[in-house]
């Protein structure tokens, strides 16, 4: 199964070097305020690529810190809700005598 996961990433670099060499033309990015940025498009396809998975990963990031905090909350009500149940009933041998 490590062979074929090795294949396929190996496949994955070579399609992607190939498109890589055949997007080798500049082109010419126009921004605001009249500035240009004029670099070859696999460069640019880079950038744009590299910068939307930077943003999806701190929103998953984001999202990821918001469900540990209220799983600490929701530990730490469960602690509170037991802990006095425990402490009514010390030894189980004297609620069955009861």
């Amino acid at each position: 199964m490590r062979y074929v996961i090795w294949a396929l990433k190996l496949l994955v670099f070579i399609l992607l070097l190939a498109l890589a060499m055949q997007n080798t033309l500049p082109v010419t990015l126009h921004l605001f305020l009249g500035y240009v940025w004029e670099a070859p498009l696999i460069v640019l396809l880079l950038a744009f690529f590299s910068t939307g998975a930077a943003l999806g990963l701190m929103a998953g990031f984001v999202y990821y810190l918001r469900l540990r905090r209220e799983l600490t909350v929701l530990k730490k009500e469960l602690r509170q809700r037991s802990a006095p149940m425990s402490s009514v009933v010390d030894d189980p041998s004297d609620a069955i005598a009861n």
